[in-house]
C-alpha cells in the first residue's frame, strides 16, 4: 500500500515515469473528456427516447403493470400526439419540476448561513481546540456533515483540516486528503438536510409517478434521514481511522521550505473553482458570540414548531391527528428555510456581515444566481423526465427491467447492491449527481417499485454510489484544486499522488455505506420518517 502512496519519481533529465494507475486514470480521464455538456448529454437522450417511442408507437407496443389490469399503449412523441403534448406541456414539466423551487429555497436559505460567515465559523470552531489524537476523527465527522454547505465544504473544509493538523504537530496533508475524501464520501450523508435532499427527492418523486400508483409512494425530503444520519457516523469513524492508521503514516514530510497557504491561485481558476479565503483555525471571541447567538434563535425556533407539532388538535398533524405523515414533514422545506434565515441574519447582525436590512435578500439572490446551470440542466431534464412518463416508455423500461431482475433472482439486497455498484462505474464519468440519478432514476426506481421496494431504498442505493468513487474521478474538477493546495506542502506531487491516496478510502467506506444499508434492509427499519424499504 505504502508504494500506491508514493509519488512516481521522475528521472534526472527524462520525462516522468508513468506508472500502471497513472495509465489507467489517464484512460478514464480521456473517456470521460468525449463526454458531452450534460446539457447536450439530456438533450441527446430526448432525441432517443422520442425517436424510440415513435418507432414502439408505430409497432403497437403495449405493456401491462404487474397487478393493473390496465394496458398502456406506447404513445410515439414525434407525432400530431406528441407534438401537441409537449407544445402543451413544456412550461409546466418545467415550472412543476418538484425539485426545482425547493433545490432554489434550500439555496437562499444556506446562501444567507454561508456567505454572513456563520457555516465556516461553525467548521473552524469544531476543530479550532480538538485533541490531537482525536483530531483525525473529529475532521471526519465533521466532513462528513458537510453537504449543508454545498460545494463551499469543498473549498473550506480540507484546507482548514490540513492547518489543524498542523497547529497540532501532525501531518497537514494527512489532514487535507483526510478531510476531502471524508467530504466526498460523506456527501450524501449527514444529520443536515440540504439542497442536495431536496434535488434528489424531487427526481425521486418525478420518477417513481412513471408507474401507475407510484406517485403516491412516500418522497418527500426526509426519506434518506435515519440512514444518512447514521451513515455519516459510520463513515467519521472509519475516516477518522483511516487517516490516522493508514494515509499519516505513511505520507511524506511536508516541505519545511514551502510557502503554505490555504488559498489555492492559478490551476482551480482554471476548472472554475472560487479559492477559499486566507486560512485560519481561530475563532474570535465575536464570532463565538454569533455562534452561541444563532443556535439559541434556532433551538427557540425549533421548540416553538415542536411544540405546535405535538398540540393535540394542531393544524400541524397529519389525517386522525398522526405526527407521521404530517404538514410538517410535507412542509419541511419552508420550515428549514426559516431556521437557516434566522440563523444567518443573527449570526450576520452579531459579527457585523450583515448591517443593513437589504443584505439578507442581496445574498439570497446571489445564492441563487449561482444555481443557472442547474436551472438550464432542469429546464432539459424535466422535458426528459415527462417523456418518459408520457409516453410509456418509462413504463416499458421499468417493467421489462423488472422482470430482468426477479427472472435473474435480483431482487433483494444484491440487486441493491448490483445499482450500488454500476452508479460506482457510472459516476467516473458523469460526476454531476443531479445529472447521474436522472438518468438511472427513471428506470431504476420504478422497477424497484414493481418489485416492492420503495423509492426511498433505490435513493438510499444511489447515495451510495455517488459519493464512493466521487473523490478519484479525474474530472472531478476539486481534484485539481486539491492537488494544488497539495503542492504547498509537497511541491513534486502529481495528479496519480493525490489519487492514489484518495483510492485507501473508496473500498472501506464503500464497504461501510453498504454495511449500514444491509442492517436497515436486514432489520426492516425505515430509512426516514413514513419511508419504509418495503410496499
Amino acid at each position: 500500500m505504502s508504494a500506491s502512496l508514493t509519488p512516481a519519481k521522475t528521472p534526472a533529465g527524462g520525462p516522468p515515469r508513468r506508472s500502471a494507475l497513472d495509465k489507467v486514470l489517464g484512460g478514464i480521464e480521456r473517456a470521460g473528456n468525449k463526454l458531452p455538456h450534460p446539457v447536450l448529454l439530456f438533450l441527446g437522450l430526448f432525441v432517443i427516447i422520442g425517436t424510440v417511442s415513435t418507432v414502439l408507437a408505430a409497432t403497437h407496443t403495449t405493456v401491462t403493470v404487474p397487478g393493473q389490469d390496465k394496458t398502456l399503449a406506447v404513445k410515439g412523441l414525434f407525432s400530431g400526439e406528441g407534438v401537441r403534448w409537449l407544445l402543451e406541456n413544456f412550461i409546466p414539466n418545467f415550472t412543476g419540476f418538484p425539485s426545482l423551487g425547493t433545490v432554489l429555497l434550500m439555496m437562499a436559505a444556506v446562501g444567507v448561513a454561508e456567505k454572513t460567515g456563520l457555516l465556516e465559523t461553525a467548521v473552524r470552531a469544531s476543530i479550532a481546540r480538538a485533541p490531537k489524537r482525536l483530531l483525525p476523527y473529529l475532521v471526519a465527522f465533521v466532513s462528513c456533515q458537510a453537504h449543508l454547505m454545498s460545494d463551499v465544504a469543498i473549498l473550506v473544509i480540507p484546507p482548514l483540516a490540513a492547518l489543524a493538523f498542523k497547529n497540532a504537530g501532525r501531518n497537514p496533508i494527512a489532514g487535507l486528503i483526510g478531510g476531502f475524501a471524508c467530504v466526498c464520501a460523506g456527501y450524501a450523508a449527514g444529520f443536515s438536510i440540504g439542497a442536495l435532499d431536496a434535488l434528489y427527492t424531487g427526481i425521486t418523486h418525478q420518477a417513481a409517478a412513471v408507474v401507475p400508483g407510484g406517485e403516491s409512494a412516500p418522497t418527500h425530503i426526509l426519506i434518506n434521514y435515519f440512514f444518512t444520519a447514521a451513515a455519516s457516523c459510520v463513515l467519521a469513524l472509519i475516516g477518522g481511522f483511516l487517516i490516522a492508521r493508514v494515509l499519516e503514516p505513511r505520507l511524506p514530510q511536508p516541505d519545511p521550505d514551502a510557502d503554505v497557504r490555504e488559498s489555492a491561485e492559478g490551476e482551480e481558476a482554471a476548472q472554475g473553482a472560487t479559492a477559499p479565503p486566507a486560512a485560519t483555525v481561530s475563532v474570535t471571541a465575536r464570532q463565538r458570540t454569533g455562534l452561541l447567538r444563532s443556535g439559541l434563535a434556532v433551538l427557540l425556533y425549533a421548540a416553538v414548531v415542536v411544540t405546535c407539532w405535538l398540540l393535540p388538535g394542531s393544524p400541524l398533524r397529519g389525517e386522525g391527528g398522526a405526527l407521521v405523515p404530517s404538514p410538517v414533514l410535507n412542509g419541511i422545506v419552508p420550515l428549514l428555510f426559516v431556521a437557516f434565515v434566522l440563523a444567518g441574519v443573527v449570526y450576520g447582525r452579531t459579527v457585523g456581515t450583515l448591517t443593513r436590512a437589504e443584505d439578507a435578500p442581496r445574498m439570497m439572490a446571489e445564492s441563487i444566481t449561482g444555481m443557472s446551470g442547474y436551472i438550464v440542466l432542469i429546464l432539459v431534464i424535466s422535458q426528459v423526465i415527462g417523456v418518459f412518463d408520457w409516453s410509456n416508455v418509462g413504463t416499458l423500461l421499468a417493467v421489462n427491467g423488472a422482470n430482468l431482475l426477479e427472472s435473474a433472482g435480483l431482487t433483494g439486497f444484491t440487486g441493491l447492491v448490483l445499482f450500488v455498484l454500476l452508479v460506482c462505474v457510472l459516476n467516473l464519468f458523469v460526476t454531476s449527481g443531479s445529472a447521474l440519478w436522472s438518468l438511472v432514476a427513471p428506470v431504476f426506481v420504478p422497477a424497484f417499485l414493481l418489485i416492492g421496494m420503495e423509492p426511498a431504498v433505490t435513493q438510499a442505493a444511489f447515495r451510495i454510489g455517488d459519493s464512493a468513487t466521487q473523490m478519484i474521478t479525474p474530472l472531478n474538477p476539486y481534484v485539481f484544486l486539491m492537488l494544488t493546495i497539495l503542492r504547498r506542502y509537497e511541491p513534486g506531487a502529481q495528479l496519480g499522488t493525490v489519487l492514489s491516496r484518495l483510492s485507501v478510502f473508496v473500498v472501506p467506506f464503500l464497504i461501510a455505506w453498504l454495511a449500514v444499508l444491509g442492517l436497515f434492509y436486514g432489520l426492516g427499519l425505515p430509512l426516514g420518517p413514513g419511508a419504509d424499504i418495503h410496499r
